[in-house]
């Protein structure tokens, strides 16, 4: 059942997540850091 095949493709996965992960909390900080830049009243 653990073979290298199996083992590649959880890896792929768990690569592709993070980085999808990774880039929505980036443009969610960008967008929070430059809306609070906006409010300077």
């Amino acid at each position: 059942m653990l073979d290298a095949a199996f083992l590649s493709h959880v890896l792929f996965w768990f690569i592709g997540a993070m980085t999808l992960a990774g880039s929505v909390l980036t443009v969610g900080a960008l967008c929070v850091m430059g809306r609070s830049g906006y409010r300077k009243d």
